[in-house]
């Protein structure tokens, strides 16, 4: 790997480090505003809204120009949504706009490594990527944490830049600050990448030719042999992983007795099994063997059941981490695999774009079941059972899916005739 990469790999770090802190800064301001406790999950949703609303129009966006500059501009967003928090806008519009720079920003991070990289290197990038995203979060939860405590908030406000008034005079006010600076180096970086050379295409200024081009390339990919296996993946991953989140605090504060916090800690240990198993991914799986990790994503629904038996938080923290290497391990591969097709398909923005629909969309239903059984009164343990038949049973479905596919083509083959 070369420079390029690793500014690549640090604008997304610090974006993703000042996503995850901006989201316990305005959950710490709703709070102060009072508001109902049931707004603050649904800050995720105007976040995560973006991705599924805007789907046809980001990828175009970010086959139009370089990546680098979709990337600048996105971060610009971003910076915009944390101002707008920062000049009394209600959290959840402003984080709304946040959600619009990620939603452009993700085609462009994920799109400029196919274009960058040979196709033997993407499962490695893609292991950096995760793992680097996978430390942001972590690290970005804490910085949030860190910036609302009263001590340090408070020396903060104390200093005072000679001869300026910032005009920072709250906590929240100073949280804000601090990682509208964060967006600013990551923008920073942004404007260090190089330049991959590809053409680009124009963009078309037509919403309806937009919506029908994004259609196209959604029929496209889940119609690809290849394509519809790694894409159904991702797809279940990430709406199982967002639903695993809510689970986890539910299961611990039941199963386990901890509180609130606790809980959350836990979330950072399954983060950490999930970087763990993307590096391992990185190193041992390459782009040709990517389909063989299949039978991985049928053991961690099997093994998530495993959760109703343990009792003892010394117990919790090596199963978490075997649950997220599963996940981690399995979902880097298929990720590398769906952003080959892609490219080769349709250009890497779009495909990306169709990606975080279908991801997004999963993310939206599967959170929405979860609420809807915790509505229904059902016991954390019953929806632990669900859950990981669900997940087991539909990797088993995907599983059979391409043991069909296969005896209609040969998928290393397949592989080896695109153009990477």
């Amino acid at each position: 790997m070369n420079l390029g990469f690793y500014i690549i790999m640090a604008a997304q770090f610090f974006s993703a480090l000042a996503d995850n802190a901006l989201l316990i800064a305005a959950i710490a301001v709703l709070r102060d505003m009072h508001e109902p406790a049931s707004y603050e999950p649904l800050l995720k949703t105007c976040f995560t809204l973006s991705y599924v609303v805007l789907a046809a129009f980001v990828g175009a966006f970010a086959d139009s120009m370089p990546k680098w500059r979709v990337m600048f501009i996105s971060n610009g967003i971003k910076i915009a949504g944390c101002m707008l928090m920062f000049f009394n806008l209600h959290p959840l519009f402003a984080y709304a706009v946040v959600g619009l720079g990620a939603a452009a920003y993700s085609p462009a991070k994920y799109g400029i490594l196919t274009e960058y990289l040979p196709a033997r290197l993407l499962v490695v990038a893609n292991g950096w990527i995760e793992g680097l995203t996978v430390m942001a979060i972590i690290l970005g939860t804490v910085l949030g944490g860190m910036l609302i405590k009263p001590e340090l908030a408070h020396n903060l406000l104390t200093f005072d830049f000679p001869f300026i008034d910032t005009g920072i005079d709250t906590t929240a006010e100073m949280n804000l600050a601090v990682i509208g600076m964060i967006y600013l180096v990551a923008a920073l970086f942004n404007l260090h990448i190089p330049n991959t050379g590809v053409d680009h295409k124009v963009l078309k200024k037509n919403p309806v030719y937009l919506m029908h081009d994004f259609l196209h390339c959604l029929k496209l990919l889940w119609r690809d042999k290849l394509g519809q296996i790694s894409l159904a993946v991702t797809t279940l991953f990430w709406g199982a992983g967002a639903t695993l989140q809510f689970i986890v605090i539910e299961w611990s504060k039941v199963g386990l007795g901890l509180d609130l916090s606790k809980a959350s800690m836990l979330q950072g240990v399954v983060a950490i099994g999930v970087g763990l198993g993307a590096v391992l991914a990185a190193k041992l799986i390459s782009l040709r063997q990517s389909i063989k990790v299949i039978p991985l994503g049928i053991g961690m629904g099997l093994v998530v059941m495993v959760m109703v038996l343990v009792r003892h938080t010394a117990l919790a923290i090596p199963l978490l981490v075997l649950i997220g290497m599963l996940s981690g391990f399995f979902v880097v591969p298929m990720n590398a695999l769906l952003q080959h097709r892609g490219h080769v398909l349709m250009g890497a923005g779009h495909s990306i774009a169709v990606q975080n629909f279908n991801e997004n969309l999963s993310i939206l239903i599967m959170t929405g079941i979860y609420s809807a059984m915790i509505m229904a009164q059902l016991s954390i343990y019953a929806i632990i059972i669900l859950f990981g038949l669900f997940v087991a049973g539909l990797m088993l479905l995907v599983k059979r899916r391409h043991e069909m596919n296969q005896k209609q083509f040969d998928s290393v083959a397949l592989l080896d005739n695109t153009r990477h």
